[in-house]
């Protein structure tokens, strides 16, 4: 059989199947009728085992249902023998809630076996094209699905690491308005934790998203400085540990608040700048780039050439 008919070949299978497995969990969505969700609790209900079912029991749950069922067995299994092998969770846990996902580690998991199925099936069918176009062979077919596999596996990796970054920026963006409005609060008379609830009534984002995992945190008996402590060991930007050690410090001390909160939020402000002139200066220095080599050699060009060819006319 030549490389474009196994390619045909394998296609058709993935269609077929692809298909099955439709068909499959349209059956299995639909729900259940009224009549079969109540009739449990009006009359008895004989329990016996489904092998013991004559053919008929067989006819009528449909082929696709134990199909089904030993899909999904074989995916959990899989689920879990590749959390098994990927390392220990408890980093990942941690950065799972950096990017304030509330999917588990399994989930995380599993999301990354599908994108290296999907990146395996992707390297296998460049590799049979590599094999039909340029002859490369087995061993292009099994170093393609090898990569592909291998990419998927790290994509869902680096879209994490994007998010949690993407995250950390956001919550820095809101830092200032909220250490303002909260030092305005205290400042007003309010308490900590009433300055903390009055931010989670009127803004909104990821930083008060996480006041209000604190202010849940309080109200089933823990101190306000220690759900405050488990906020930034859960958040490890910078800006907010020093934030979080100067509301401790100040409610320890009786240190007052609205100041520290004021320096807070100017600190931030700061700090924003400083970065914004480093990416200006950044820029600046990649705008000489092809000022240097493309620019200036081009009006070097411009200006040596005409001389040039006036000499060689002259001689």
């Amino acid at each position: 059989m030549s490389a474009p008919e196994s390619l045909v070949l394998l296609l058709g299978v993935g269609l077929a199947g692809g298909l099955w497995l439709v068909l499959t969990g349209v059956r299995a969505s639909r729900g259940t009728a009224f009549a079969d969700r109540i009739a449990p609790q009006l009359r008895s209900v004989e329990v016996e085992s489904s092998l013991l079912a004559g053919p008929e029991a067989f006819r009528a749950a449909g082929l696709l249902g134990p199909a089904a069922r030993v899909l999904r067995t074989l995916a959990g299994d899989a689920v879990r023998r590749a959390a098994r092998h990927a390392g220990p969770s408890a980093g990942l846990e941690r950065r799972l809630e950096r990017a304030g996902s509330h999917g588990s580690v399994a989930d995380h998991r599993a999301e990354q076996l599908l994108l290296a199925t999907a990146g395996l099936l992707a390297g296998v069918l460049l590799g049979l094209a590599a094999a039909a176009r340029l002859g490369t062979g087995p061993g292009g077919v099994v170093l393609a699905a090898a990569a592909g596999a291998g990419a998927g596996w790290l994509l869902r990796d680096r879209l994490l690491a994007r998010r949690i970054t993407a995250r950390e920026r956001r919550m820095l963006a809101e830092f200032p308005a909220v250490a303002e409005l909260m030092a305005l609060s205290v400042g007003a008379g309010e308490s900590a934790v009433g300055s903390l609830e009055r931010v989670c009534r009127v803004a909104d984002g990821e930083l008060t998203a996480e006041f209000r995992a604190v202010l849940a945190r309080t109200r089933s008996g823990a101190g306000l400085g220690e759900a405050l402590q488990e906020f930034a060991a859960r958040t490890p930007v910078a800006p907010v540990g020093r934030f979080v050690d100067g509301i401790v410090v100040a409610l320890e001390r009786g240190t007052p608040l609205a100041d520290v909160l004021r320096a807070q939020a100017q600190d931030v402000r700061d700090h924003d700048k400083r970065e914004l002139m480093e990416a200006a200066g950044r820029k600046e220095i990649a705008m000489m780039v092809p000022l240097v080599f493309f620019v200036l050699p081009l009006t070097v060009v411009f200006a040596v050439y005409p001389g040039i060819a006036l000499l060689e006319l002259g001689f």
